[in-house]
């Protein structure tokens, strides 16, 4: 009794992937093969390599924008104290254009407030506060040395997702463009192999169809 033979199964991934290196690189041996199928492979080779490149620069200089910006983070914060600012006088609310939206989208709003410098001194000034502050409220503010008010200190989980997006959207660019170069190479060994196949077509057409005997015999 007879069994059918099983149809072969497809190579994995990694064989596909090691006969196109092998084939990019002429170490397979394929009779059959054509130069521009090897163009192909390397093209694809090189759009790989590129990739790979281009995933370890991003990470790196995410990686080299985090540490720049969280020691420069941890040096203001070691440069500056945070201390409480009890408000003292906010803007008159009744007074304002009619809109909801005169404030603009911020919900922080420009109230005077007193605070102690680090040295033990007074300070008088203005402070950002939550819409809803009221005079004797307390708002944390950060100060220098000399009791100035002064932008907080970046937290670094913030620091890493910035640090994060900005390597994410570097690689997306540069991902985009070895695309569109390996779209472009191949279209021109496209246009190449077409060519080629139309000077063989017109060489052995006339063979193949016996035109090239009738033309010997007229």
């Amino acid at each position: 009794m007879s069994s059918t033979p099983r149809p072969a199964l497809p190579a994995s991934l990694p064989r596909r992937t090691g006969r196109r290196l092998r084939r990019a690189l002429g170490a397979r041996h394929e009779p059959l093969a054509r130069p521009l199928d090897r163009s192909r492979a390397r093209a694809w080779l090189s759009a790989v390599l590129g990739a790979v490149l281009a995933l370890a620069l991003c990470a790196g200089g995410s990686l080299l924008l985090y540490r720049a910006t969280a020691h420069r983070a941890d040096a203001d914060r070691g440069r500056l104290q945070q201390v409480d600012a009890v408000v003292s006088g906010v803007p008159d609310r009744t007074t304002a254009t009619g809109s909801r939206f005169a404030g603009g989208y911020s919900n922080q709003v420009d109230v005077d407030a007193d605070w102690t410098a680090p040295d033990g001194s007074p300070r008088h000034g203005t402070v950002q506060a939550p819409h809803s502050a009221v005079t004797g409220s307390r708002i944390p503010v950060w100060v220098d040395a000399a009791g100035t008010v002064s932008v907080a200190p970046a937290d670094r989980v913030a620091l890493a997702v910035s640090a994060a997006c900005t390597g994410t959207g570097g690689l997306l660019v540069l991902l985009a463009l070895l695309a569109l170069a390996l779209r472009l190479r191949l279209q021109a060994l496209d246009r190449r192999a077409e060519a080629a196949w139309s000077t063989e077509w017109e060489r052995l057409e006339p063979l193949w169809s016996g035109r090239a005997g009738h033309r010997s015999e007229d």
